[in-house]
């Protein structure tokens, strides 16, 4: 009985043994299959990690970017802003010494014309003038000076007046910012920009002069940051004259004047929101769909090189939506033209 016992264990005995050596071959597998998972592992951390490091290395370098062009557009704000009180300086110092000869010129005008009246009745009086006064009206051809003096005089007020235009137009335009709104006239900040503008509106050899046409409603004065609004204003209306000039292309001055370049300027005050809406509108080439979803983006531009910066829509949209908290919406239809639409806040 004995002997078959030790049979019994040692039989019992190769089987667990046969077991356990099973089970030391799966842990030696599992153990060779973890190592390979934990390789696995080891190089897709190292992987994540230099990835992580060349991403932290742009993201210093864009910061470094960022850091640069912020300084570029401090400097840039710091000269606009000092260009900005030159112009409104000279414009100033312009103004002063116009407004001395317009101030002159009209007593100047009745000096002339009472000199001529006396001239009128001395050749009335004395009818036979000597030989000598006969020689020196003719010499100065008396007759010709008398219609063309007042016209002279007349011309050089209309030149006083528009330099005077200009200079006022320029300090309106140039106006500094504070950290408050001010209350402001949004139409003299329109018609301030058109006269910065006439030149582009004028006719030129290649087209006619660029019709404005002006539907103001009675708007209210606004609070808001007068120079940033001139800046919008006049981003828009150059876009436009930019727009109207490249639909020309290809056309005949005829052609043109057929169907005239044309910016269509409207205001109105919404009473039920109480904000004051201000709408361009030009007939020139249009903005297809696609540029139309990105216009507003920052950096986005359309502009070749050498044409400007291309920026305007999007700080425009900043200074309207983000300072001024109002709208800034664009309608255009490619080939027909396009318009923009202005909601401000009055207070």
């Amino acid at each position: 009985m004995e002997i078959v016992d030790y049979q019994q264990e040692i039989k019992e005995l190769k089987k667990a043994n046969r077991i356990i050596q099973k089970q030391l071959e799966r842990s030696e597998s599992d153990r060779i299959k973890l190592e390979d998972i934990n390789k696995k592992k080891e190089f897709l951390l190292r992987t994540v990690i230099d990835e992580l490091k060349e991403y932290q290395n742009n993201l210093e370098e864009r910061s470094h970017e960022l850091e640069m062009m912020l300084l570029n557009l401090q400097i840039m704000q710091n000269k606009m802003s000092s260009l900005g009180s030159l112009v409104a300086d000279v414009a100033h110092e312009i103004n002063n010494p116009v407004s001395f000869i317009a101030g002159n010129l009209t007593p100047a005008q009745e000096y002339i014309e009472n000199l001529l009246h006396l001239i009128n009745l001395y050749q009335q009086t004395y009818p036979k003038a000597s030989q000598e006064i006969q020689k020196t009206i003719e010499v100065i051809d008396l007759e010709y000076m008398r219609e063309d003096l007042p016209k002279l005089i007349s011309s050089m007020k209309e030149g006083t007046d528009r330099i005077c235009s200009i200079s006022d137009s320029l300090r309106i335009f140039s106006r500094a910012d504070t950290e408050q709104k001010v209350i402001f006239n949004l139409h003299e900040g329109i018609e301030s920009t058109l006269i910065i503008l006439k030149h582009r509106l004028k006719a030129n050899k290649i087209r006619p002069n660029i019709q404005v046409v002006k539907n103001y409603g009675e708007l209210p004065l606004v609070k808001c940051f007068p120079g940033q609004l001139n800046q919008v204003f006049m981003n828009l209306l150059a876009n436009a004259i930019d727009a109207l000039e490249e639909s020309n292309y290809g056309l005949s001055f005829d052609k043109i004047k057929v169907n005239p370049n044309q910016i269509t300027i409207h205001t109105a005050l919404i009473e039920d929101t109480n904000h004051a809406m201000i709408r361009i509108q030009d007939n020139g080439v249009g903005i297809s769909s696609d540029v139309q979803q990105k216009m507003f983006d920052h950096l986005f531009t359309t502009k070749p090189v050498g044409k400007g910066t291309g920026l305007g829509l999007s700080i425009a949209y900043q200074i309207i939506v983000q300072k001024h908290k109002g709208t800034f919406k664009v309608n255009s239809v490619l080939g027909e033209g396009s318009e923009f639409i202005i909601t401000i806040p009055i207070y």
